[in-house]
């Protein structure tokens, strides 16, 4: 049996790729100006799940801002992305929706010194828009930490 391989899905899938590792460049980097040009309008960030806030991810770019000071070290590895393409969902045409979900390993070191690390899974939701694809949410939750 012979399988053909869609450049677009290809394409997309590489995009979507790019969108996930900008976000972690962008909280490890603290850029929140490209932080927040990685979301849609109404783009959502939960942090709830590892003890976080949750709300707009503009407001999320201000309380990641403020809390990451904790953490002037840092660095997100976000492995094993598993994409699902849909769309027919109402709010995109098929094939311009993606979910992806995918673990994640961050170890920082706190003002202090001392080193945090935590573990867990990350759930994205991306939409293909006029400017690329774009977050519409993220929603993190954190399995493990260790704290030395």
């Amino acid at each position: 049996m012979t399988q053909r391989v869609d450049l677009a899905n290809v394409m997309d899938r590489l995009a979507v790729d790019d969108l996930i590792t900008g976000y972690a460049a962008a909280v490890d980097d603290g850029d929140w100006t490209a932080y927040r040009a990685l979301f849609t309008r109404d783009g959502r960030a939960d942090y709830s799940g590892s003890g976080g806030a949750e709300g707009p991810a503009a407001e999320m770019a201000d309380w990641l801002a403020a809390t990451m000071t904790l953490f002037p070290v840092r660095q997100h590895l976000i492995v094993n992305r598993r994409v699902t393409f849909s769309g027919a969902t109402g709010w995109a045409a098929p094939g311009d929706a993606a979910e992806v979900r995918a673990d994640y390993v961050n170890p920082m070191r706190m003002a202090s010194g001392e080193d945090f690390v935590c573990g867990g899974r990350y759930a994205f939701t991306a939409l293909r828009t006029a400017d690329g694809w774009r977050l519409r949410s993220v929603a993190v939750e954190e399995r493990w930490r260790r704290h030395d």
